[in-house]
């Protein structure tokens, strides 16, 4: 009869166990969201360091082989001999390779954020066709070989392109869907591809020149004339900042974003607006680029997560990175001929998006 007790009350000290297990993890996960917010200004200082890294090394490297501290003398003082290359290529490709990088960064996080699809890339909206066949027409018709005016050319291509699909979605009353758009999109893209190509095979001299801007390439450009593409990319920015709330809204499916107060109409317009005015730039500046739109916002939600607050900066600075690092790369294994970063992208992007796809690491939308 008293051995019923004893076996009880040694029992009893057992019985906290369970709970006194669990109180870690349940703390665990409770620490973990605030953990990650915490990180996420910190893993922006590091992607701003890595891309002041890459624009040094953006400038001591090239197919010219001049010393570093002939590079700093040159750049502190153009009137020396390394002066001219240090400021007539690796400053100006050096620039516009970190407006590019950013501008396709960002188009690319919106566009995903706005189809809810991980697939989606900023030229989805017709907007790299509609350069390309400008820049056809005005070689085509007009004869057009400055800079300056394929920059201008290409702006009003991309500009008039996204117009287009957006009144021909809109004709159908889907502009709460991002299918409508994307389907658009892709139609319209389409005719301007055959229609450029078209023109092209018809003539030699227009051949000539849309195969030298349809790779993709920082080589040979300056700065003159790249005012109009900075207040593209500035307005586009601002559009891409106003559209913040509606992306993370969106996230959440679109009729659970109706329900919860957001306009769709003035969401899909200010992203169609930021997607039309950073594409254009990048494009007008470089040409059409790949990858670097489609890659840079998985690689920063790996990063800062989904919100969008965190994700536009994060894209774009990882995006300025890829870009620069493969035209470093396309100086150094060309040699005197270089090869174009486009090129480059075409063949490292296409490497690094299979790898994450393959190991999983494509976030979800």
């Amino acid at each position: 009869m008293m051995a019923r007790p004893s076996t009880l009350s040694s029992a009893r000290p057992a019985a906290p166990r369970p709970s006194a297990e669990r109180t870690p993890r349940t703390q665990r996960t409770q620490r973990t969201p605030r953990t990650r917010h915490a990180q996420r200004p910190l893993v922006l200082a590091g992607l701003a360091a890595a891309v002041l890294a890459i624009t040094f090394v953006s400038l001591m490297l090239g197919s010219n082989l001049i010393g570093p501290g002939a590079v700093l003398t040159g750049l502190f003082d153009p009137a020396q001999d390394a002066g001219s290359v240090v400021w007539g290529s690796r400053v100006p490709r050096t620039v516009l390779g970190l407006l590019v990088g950013v501008c396709l960064g960002v188009a690319g996080a919106v566009m995903q954020g706005q189809t809810r699809n991980p697939l989606a890339d900023p030229g989805l909206f017709g907007v790299s066709a509609g350069a390309s066949f400008a820049v056809v027409i005005g070689v085509y018709v007009l004869g057009t070989s400055s800079v300056l005016g394929t920059l201008w050319l290409a702006l009003a291509g991309a500009t008039v392109a996204s117009v287009v699909v957006f009144a021909v979605a809109a004709l159908g009353r889907g502009l709460s869907s991002p299918v409508p758009l994307a389907i658009a999109g892709t139609a319209v893209s389409a005719l301007l591809v055959a229609l450029t190509s078209f023109l092209v095979l018809s003539d030699e001299t227009t051949l000539a020149a849309y195969r030298i801007w349809v790779v993709g390439s920082l080589s040979g450009r300056s700065l003159n004339g790249v005012d109009a593409a900075l207040l593209f990319a500035a307005v586009g920015l601002v559009f891409a900042a106003a559209n913040i709330r509606s992306l993370n809204t969106l996230a959440l499916g679109t009729e659970l974003a109706s329900g919860l107060g957001e306009s769709l109409l003035r969401a899909r317009l200010t992203g169609l607006a930021a997607i039309t005015l950073l594409t254009a730039a990048a494009v007008a500046i470089s040409g059409p680029i790949g990858f670097v739109g489609l890659t840079a916002p998985h690689i920063a939600r790996r990063f800062v997560g989904g919100d969008h607050h965190w994700l536009l900066p994060a894209s774009g600075l990882v995006g300025a990175c890829v870009l620069l690092v493969c035209d470093v790369i396309g100086r150094m294994i060309g040699g005197n001929a270089e090869v174009s970063v486009g090129v480059v992208l075409t063949v490292f992007g296409g490497i690094v998006f299979i790898s994450i796809v393959r190991r999983g690491k494509m976030a979800t939308l």
